[in-house]
């Protein structure tokens, strides 16, 4: 299994295989341009960065300011990359926030339960549209990586599909909850 460190080390060295940048640009690099299925802090990026400048995977262009250097991949960082990338992915355990509510949404009851459901569904929504122009962004480029990047891209767009037809039943089901506990009090009252 790959430790944490790894993925944080591919990222700022796949980052780094692009363009040269500063721990700053490769921040908001990542954020921007992964940042649909990959994020990493400050907090891991300049560790990750000294370290691998240490190990020769990277060097800076401009020592003279540590924060301001802009930092570039070696040959041997793109070697290190390539053993990383081709070491087998870390599965993490599942943590839903969502899931964990609903199962335990007898508590919450269906009002509440949908009102959850809804954001998921327009979350959903708008990642499509922001997949929509990522796919645009990406599809105007003349990059060897492009293929790749959209293989990124429609990973994504599966899942906001997914999470979005799941969302439609999810609405339907407390509906009739709903309707059943409506049923229930009318009976008791």
């Amino acid at each position: 299994m790959m430790a944490r460190a790894s993925q944080t080390e591919i990222a700022v060295l796949g980052g780094l295989s692009i363009q040269p940048m500063t721990g700053y640009a490769l921040r908001e690099a990542i954020r921007d341009v992964l940042g649909h299925f990959w994020s990493e802090s400050y907090g891991q990026i300049y560790p990750t960065l000294a370290n691998l400048e240490q190990q020769g995977f990277v060097r800076r262009q401009d020592a003279a300011r540590a924060r301001a250097s802009t930092f570039a991949i070696t040959p041997a960082g793109i070697r290190h990359l390539e053993e990383l990338l081709a070491q087998p992915v870390q599965a993490t355990p599942p943590r839903n926030g969502l899931l964990l509510r609903l199962y335990f949404g007898r508590h919450l009851g269906p009002a509440a339960c949908r009102t959850l459901v809804q954001a998921t569904l327009t979350e959903a929504q708008e990642a499509l549209e922001r997949y929509a122009r990522i796919r645009s962004e990406i599809d105007g480029q003349d990059s060897e990586d492009r293929d790749y990047w959209l293989l990124t891209v429609s990973a994504g767009e599966h899942s906001a599909r997914a999470a979005r037809e799941w969302a439609h039943e999810a609405l339907s089901i407390l509906a009739e909850l709903d309707d059943t506990a409506e049923t229930r009090r009318g009976r008791t009252s």
